[in-house]
Formats: structure tokens, sequence, C-alpha cells
């Protein structure tokens, strides 16, 4: 009868161990982990499109919105060497595009030689990071400040240059409008990031910059994504009445 007892009330086994609830809880924690990240930059742009997030006031907004939109950009093809940059002398001052924005951005610009477009040195306020920085040219120094296509080549490439001549590409390569000197490692991290993916660091000219972009893609009738297109009027939603800078 004590065995009979005995054996009725043997407890029952955990229905898991401690190692195994362990696992289970991992497990959710992925799957939880998994399904936000796909959720919630949807959840997020629909939140900002309900709350007005994508509203934006100025000829920069109106611009935008006349851009015509193409989610189906294809790199394939894309040749940097195709745009010609520095290859040109459009205004005829014997000077490349490289020396002519130098020569523009920069302040306390001292040439090679007297009558030289060649810019030996300055100062640049750099409008990507905020920082004043002392540009001098040599082997060593001279990437400290680059020339931005702020459109980038590969981005134009993808979204309507790729069907240019030539001579299109060149001068969209070399256009004053779409060149600007800026800090050479944020150049080097922008790559050919469109605003969707890349802004400055110094928000007090991520409006300018957004614009700017907006007017080199009108001028040359070049689409937009819809994550591109979101990301500018993110930002212009900020600067109502932001204008598209002029030439």
């Amino acid at each position: 009868m004590a065995r009979r007892n005995s054996a009725h009330f043997r407890r029952r086994p955990n229905a898991s161990s401690p190692l195994e609830r362990i696992l289970i809880l991992v497990v959710l924690a992925v799957i939880i982990g998994v399904t936000v990240g796909l959720l919630l930059p949807q959840v997020s742009s629909d939140a900002a499109r309900i709350t007005g997030g994508y509203t934006a006031t100025g000829s920069a907004a109106d611009t935008l919105n006349r851009l015509t939109v193409d989610d189906g950009q294809d790199p394939s093809g894309y040749d940097r060497d195709s745009f010609g940059f520095r290859e040109t002398d459009t205004d005829g001052n014997g000077c490349d595009a490289r020396e002519d924005v130098l020569a523009r951005d920069l302040t306390d610009v001292r040439y090679k030689s007297a009558g030289s477009c060649t810019v030996e040195s300055g100062t640049l306020d750099d409008p990507y990071t905020g920082q004043t920085i002392q540009f001098v040219r040599g082997r060593t120094t001279s990437a400290k400040v680059q020339i931005d296509h702020v459109v980038a080549l590969e981005n134009a490439w993808q979204s309507g240059a790729r069907d240019w001549t030539t001579a299109e590409r060149h001068q969209f390569g070399n256009d004053p409008y779409n060149l600007l000197a800026v800090d050479g490692p944020a150049n080097q991290e922008k790559g050919s990031a469109s605003a969707a993916y890349w802004l400055p660091t110094n928000s007090a000219y991520r409006c300018q910059y957004v614009a700017r972009q907006i007017g080199v893609k009108d001028k040359y009738h070049l689409t937009v994504t819809s994550a591109e297109k979101d990301a500018m009027l993110a930002v212009l939603h900020s600067c109502p009445g932001q204008e598209v800078p002029g030439e």
C-alpha cells in the first residue's frame, strides 16, 4: 500500500528544464526583434505621413513634388569617367572644375603663382561638418578638401544620366551648380548615397543641401526614388519656405 501511495504522490517531471526555458525565451526575443526590424520603418514612415512629417512649403518642396518618382533605378553600366570630371573648361578661364570651385568656396585664397589658377592654400568653412579646414596643396594634404558632386554621379546615372550623350554627361560632371568644396572624409563617407541614406552631420546645412539636390535634379530632369523623396520632404519639413538656390 505504501508503495502505491509513493507512486501516486511522485512529482511529475517539469515540462521543461531551466535551460530549455531560456532557449525558448531567446528564440522568442529573436523573432520579436526581426519582426520589429521589418515593421518599424514602415510604421515610422506611415506615422510621419499621418502626422504631417512629410509636408513642406517653399519652392524646394514644390519643385520636388514635380520630379518623377522612379523606384526601378538600375546602376548597371555606371562609369565615373564617362562624366569627364575636370576634363572641360566651359568658362574658358584655363582652370579645371576643381580649381574653379576651390577658388569660389575657399577664403583667403593664395595661388601657386601670379596669373595661375592653381589654388595653393585657403580656408574652407565646411558646410557638411561645420568645421573650419585649412587647405594646403600637397601630396599628403590636398585630400583634406575634396570636390563633391551634390547629386552624386552614380545617383545621376541611375536616375536618368545613363541615357545622355557624352557631352551632356560632361556638362553635368563639371557644372559648378552641382559642385561643392567639402571635408574630404565626409565626402568619402557620402559616396554615391542619395538623401535617403546620407545627410551632412551639420544639421544646420541639411535644408540647403537637400534644396540644392532638388535644384540639380530639376535642372537635369532627373528622377527620385520614393525613399529619397520622403527623406527630402522630412528635412524640408523643418525649414518652411525653403527656396531652391540659384545658380
